[in-house]
């Protein structure tokens, strides 16, 4: 049956007496062998996002001594201070291998994401816990997640539906900045709403496609069936994006967009990944107050932290492995202070979120964010006793201002946690030795 389908089939239809038509992804087949309230009544919107920084941490210097409440602020993460009431600080917690490699810089950061540990080359189809909850919450925005990369580079993402489908950073402020506030914004605030033709125009032409959707599964195999399936499935999001864009949105009392940002150098210099953040972080606290999406990533350094100091060519990576341990300090401190800047941009992150009013609270009481690193200490690369921190309090679902010592348990006990505070009817998630059933019942409220 495959013979029958050339590499150039389209989708066809009509629209108005015109001929429409509509791209395939690449199949198989076409391959050879090798290949509270708001004023409306609705109810406040909470979010869901992660935040993620490259090479962990220096233990002594990051792990708060008190467990509990008012825990004390080790030298890597003082910065916080301002925000420590609502910031949870999970430590010990652990990726489990189960005998498979320790993939610097990735088994680390996956394993804590899609619940299990991954074999190199890594074949897991399984998606990250992050968008597992935007197929829970995010189609009702018109994005169902959006994901941000400060170092410039579209590839700096750790959000994945398979091992292959990785939705990619924007890496350029100004960019994003016209994706979501360019000219398919539409203000919720404003009186005036008039449907847009063109938005009317492009829902018509993926749905005219639909009568050979059908047939076209006929013709090919099971593995290309799947592929169309996930495909289809993209162009469904799409469909209730433009659906949704039809409708006049709700009021949302703190969305009031910010000026379109000037172009900034992008790079893996410190001052640019700094700035650059700082500009996704307010950019993405409007996105979220303007009711954009529900749902996002946000990386601040790359698990292999190519950040260089200005006029140096040493990255933060090469210190880590390079750097001596000061026998008087007792760490490397070119490596300590890239941690620090680490911490001090988490906590530009979070007060971007807590800066914005929203109903009776903050944009921050109404998001939870799971921050974490790839590795723990920095120098032998170890994927136990991950570094982790949780921001906001997902509208009154968890406590804050807590250090919850992890015992070695399974990372996943903080993924699974997250999900059931965003609504998530599931009881068990991972896999192998990371398998669990128990959420942290000390954060939840």
């Amino acid at each position: 049956m495959s013979g029958k389908i050339s590499r150039r089939r389209v989708l066809r239809g009509t629209l108005g007496g015109m001929a429409i038509s509509v791209g395939m992804p690449l199949l198989d087949c076409l391959l050879d062998d090798n290949g509270t309230a708001l004023a409306s009544g609705r109810p406040m919107p909470v979010r869901f996002g992660t935040w993620f920084w490259g090479l962990g941490y220096t233990p002594s210097r990051w792990v708060p001594q008190k467990i509990g409440a008012d825990y004390d602020l080790p030298p890597e993460i003082k910065s916080i201070e301002p925000y420590k009431h609502q910031i949870n600080v999970l430590s010990n917690f652990d990726v489990k291998l189960d005998g498979k490699p320790n993939t610097a810089h990735y088994a680390g950061t996956i394993g804590f994401r899609i619940g299990t540990a991954v074999d190199e080359p890594d074949r897991s189809q399984l998606p990250t816990f992050d968008v597992i909850i935007a197929d829970a919450i995010g189609n009702d925005t018109r994005f169902k997640s959006l994901e941000v990369a400060s170092t410039g580079n579209n590839t700096d993402s750790y959000s994945r539906r398979t091992v292959n489908d990785v939705n990619p950073g924007e890496g350029s402020p100004v960019q994003f900045y016209t994706r979501v506030f360019g000219p398919d914004f539409r203000d919720p605030n404003t009186a005036d709403f008039k449907p847009d033709p063109d938005i009317m125009l492009r829902l018509s032409v993926l749905s005219a496609i639909k009568d050979q959707r059908q047939s076209l599964f006929q013709e090919v195999g099971s593995s290309d069936r799947a592929r169309l399936d996930q495909y289809f499935t993209s162009l469904r999001q799409v469909e209730q994006q433009l659906q949704l864009q039809l409708q006049k949105p709700p009021p949302a009392e703190a969305c009031k967009v910010m000026g379109r940002p000037t172009e900034a150098p992008i790079g893996y210099e410190v001052g640019s990944v700094q700035a650059n953040h700082r500009l996704f972080a307010e950019l993405m606290a409007m996105t979220l107050a303007c009711n954009q999406t529900k749902v996002f990533n946000v990386v601040y350094s790359d698990s292999r932290s190519q950040l260089h100091k200005p006029g140096s060519t040493t990255i933060h990576h090469q210190y880590t492995h390079e750097e001596p341990i000061d026998k008087e300090l007792g760490y490397q401190p070119e490596s300590a202070w890239f941690a620090e800047r680490s911490m001090e941009a988490w906590t530009v992150f979070v007060g971007a979120l807590a800066a914005l009013k929203e109903g009776d609270g903050t944009l921050l009481d109404h998001t939870l964010v799971v921050a974490h690193s790839d590795t723990s200490f920095a120098k032998t690369h170890l994927v136990q006793a991950l570094p982790v921190m949780t921001a906001g309090s997902a509208g009154g679902r968890i406590k804050t201002g807590l250090h919850i010592h992890g015992n070695g348990d399974p990372v996943t006990r903080i993924g699974l946690t997250a999900q059931q505070v965003m609504g998530l009817s599931v009881e068990r998630w991972g896999g192998g030795s990371m398998e669990t059933n128990q959420p942290l019942t000390e954060l939840l409220a």
